[in-house]
Parts: structure tokens; sequence; C-alpha cells
């Protein structure tokens, strides 16, 4: 079995709870992934387990804070997403000694693990698939909603990355933010159901005549969203965004216009 150990570090995140999960996987010459911050207790994990691998499911602040720092510690190797080897670069500060793709394949002691394209979060989101389960960053979260904002954010995609993972079927879900999802598959299907639940809100607002990001927001939410309001617009812009790829709306980044 691949073993995975899961260490929550304290972060600035706009994540609930204002941790991100690392995790170690493998018992020997494994892989450490979001070492988002240094820890006394990541420290003793990664030296025991004597990490040769180390990588992010993306480069978004909240996972990366500390890969130069292990990547050095343990003299383990770098990995990039070898479609944003600058992403990774610019969010790190180190170059990658490898990059990996969808569907390669690294060793983790016990067992090896798989990489998975799962963009929509982010453009260069991957999960990892391991017998014990699928590692998978910010694609699903036990309980709440993963933001997918315009500008990183593609609705799309990750309504496809969910769909993906459910066919895998895989036994846990272990989420960089929260608690080890044990029903995989509810989760998921709770998360696409909310995706396109807001997406047919947005639409409807539309629909109903508003127009800018500001009242389509407005008539989005039911509940108030003030202290949220930007993710909660950038979620909203997402949406029309995909909208107009599916050609339900016309929208030019400032008004939107049913078809």
């Amino acid at each position: 079995m691949a073993s995975i150990a899961r260490v929550p570090l304290a972060v600035e995140t706009r994540a609930p709870g204002g941790e991100t999960n690392a995790y170690a996987i493998g018992e020997r010459g494994g892989v450490l992934l979001d070492p988002a911050a240094r820890s006394p207790g990541l420290d003793s994990l990664a030296d025991a387990r004597e990490v040769a691998h180390v990588l992010v499911t993306h480069t978004h602040p909240d996972h990366v804070g500390s890969v130069a720092e292990y990547a050095s510690h343990t003299d383990a190797t770098a990995w990039a997403h070898a479609d944003h080897r600058d992403r990774f670069v610019h969010a790190t500060g180190i170059e990658p000694d490898r990059v990996f793709e969808d569907g390669t394949e690294l060793g983790a002691g016990n067992g090896d693990l798989t990489v998975l394209e799962t963009p929509g979060h982010a453009p260069d989101h991957v999960s990892l698939a391991t017998e014990e389960g699928i590692l998978v960053g910010d694609l699903a979260v036990a309980t709440g909603s993963v933001a997918i904002t315009a500008g990183e954010g593609h609705v799309g995609n990750y309504l496809d990355s969910l769909r993906q993972l459910r066919e895998m079927s895989p036994e846990k879900l272990f989420p960089a933010h929260g608690s080890v999802i044990d029903d995989p598959d509810e989760t998921l299907k709770r998360l696409i159901e909310h995706r396109l639940e807001r997406e047919q809100r947005v639409l409807a607002a539309v629909r109903d005549g508003a127009r800018d990001l500001g009242a389509i927001t407005d008539a989005a939410y039911e509940k108030d969203v003030s202290s949220v309001r930007d993710l909660a617009e950038g979620t909203v812009a997402a949406h029309i965004e995909q909208l107009a790829r599916d050609g339900e709306v016309t929208w030019n980044g400032e008004r939107a216009e049913p078809v």
C-alpha cells in the first residue's frame, strides 16, 4: 500500500480552517505533496520516510510555500507540470529537476502513484492516484464547495475532472483542505450537482434581466456573500464564461445577454 500520511499546515489561505494538507506517500523513497509550509512534524515525516520526490497538485500560493526548502532539505527530485513549468518556477523560485504529464508514474516506496490531469480549479491542477485512493488537491472537499473563479478556473474542465474521478470509483479522496473523504462517490456527486445548480441560477439571472457581474451575483446567491464578495463574483464570472462557451449567453467581460 502507498501508506499516505497527512500533515495539516497553517498557511494564508481562503480555505476554511486556514490550513493546507501536505501528504507523504510511501514508507521509503516516496513523495512529498503540497508542502505549503515548514513544520517540525513535516520535517520528521520527510526525514523518516526518506522522501525522494517533491511535487504540488497546482501552483496556487497556499500549496507551494516550502517546496524549495523541502527539495533542498531532503535532496529530493522537484517535479513540475510539463505544460506549466514557468508557473512552477514563478511560484516556487526554483527550477524543476523533472516534469510530469498525465499518466506519469512515480515510485512511492511501497506503492506507486500515477499523475492524473484534473484541471478546472487551476489550469495546472493534477491529482495522484494510488492504491489507497486519490490525492485530489483542491478538486474536492468533504464539506462545502471548491472555488472556481474566472481567470484561473474553468467550470467545464472542473466538471469533467470530477466526473473522471467518479468513474474511477476510488476508495478514498485525500484533499488539500479538510478531512479525508470516505464517501468519494457521494462527495463528487454533490460537488457536480452544486456546480450545475449554480450554473442554472446564473443563467436564470441573466434571462431575468441581470446584465452586469454585480447584479448577476446578487441574483445567483440566496445567502449574504458580502464577506466573500470577490470569490462570489469570480465564481459567477467563471460560470458566465462557461455559459458563453456553451452558447447560452453572450459575454464581453462586462455585460451578459441571453441568447
